[in-house]
């Protein structure tokens, strides 16, 4: 068994999203993508993040039509801080004998040294699946001094380019542009019917705040 795990805070999930872990899914030959939504990410100490219920209903909206796709609770169900490191020793223990690909892009590649436990993480983790990303470039040789036996876990994994950012898309819609061609159907409707994102939040006639 061959397990990718994907995770993020996906505020909103969009298009770039699921072109990563299906291409992930097809050339690295997966039997199953994890996507790992963390409720409160420790490097994102200062940002505003949507509603844990909100993000948790866009996510399930894009898993639960694909067989290869599937929500895990594995920090949602215990307390923070979420770390990588220890997503990935409860993962393993779970599905013991299975190969773990941690999927990630070519950016928080470059920044692995400055992950949680960082080492140990390389240790624990069989494979890592890399989204190259224009102009962004990792020292290998630099990470592979840092992180011994990094170089041979990479994998890299090619898609169209895709210039899309959970954090343009709320910009985008703070300011009024287009950006519903950003976004899964599912989840541009989930988006609407709850008016998350936007500048004054409205449901079902009364005024919600959409973050924590």
């Amino acid at each position: 068994m061959h397990i990718g795990i994907f995770g993020g805070t996906f505020d909103p999930p969009h298009h770039g999203h699921l072109a990563l872990a299906s291409a992930a899914c097809q050339q690295l030959k997966l039997d199953c993508v994890l996507w790992v939504l963390t409720p409160y990410p420790p490097h994102k100490p200062n940002q505003r993040i949507t509603t844990l219920e909100y993000r948790l209903e866009m996510v399930r909206a894009i898993v639960e039509d694909e067989p290869a796709f599937e929500l895990s609770r594995v920090e949602i169900d215990r307390p923070a801080p979420h770390f990588a490191v220890d997503t990935l020793k409860i993962l393993g223990d779970r599905n013991p004998g299975t190969h773990l690909t941690y999927l990630l892009g070519g950016d928080s590649l470059r920044d692995l040294t400055l992950w949680n436990q960082a080492p140990k993480f390389v240790r624990l983790v069989d494979s890592l699946g890399v989204l190259r990303r224009p102009n962004v470039l990792a020292d290998l040789p630099a990470l592979e001094r840092d992180l011994p036996g990094l170089r041979e876990k990479l994998r890299f994994i090619e898609t169209p380019p895709l210039q899309i950012s959970s954090t343009d898309i709320r910009r985008r819609i703070q300011n009024n542009q287009p950006y519903k061609h950003l976004l899964p159907a599912e989840v541009y409707a989930i988006i609407q019917e709850n008016g998350l994102y936007f500048p004054t939040q409205f449901k079902k006639g009364k005024l919600r705040n959409n973050t924590e």
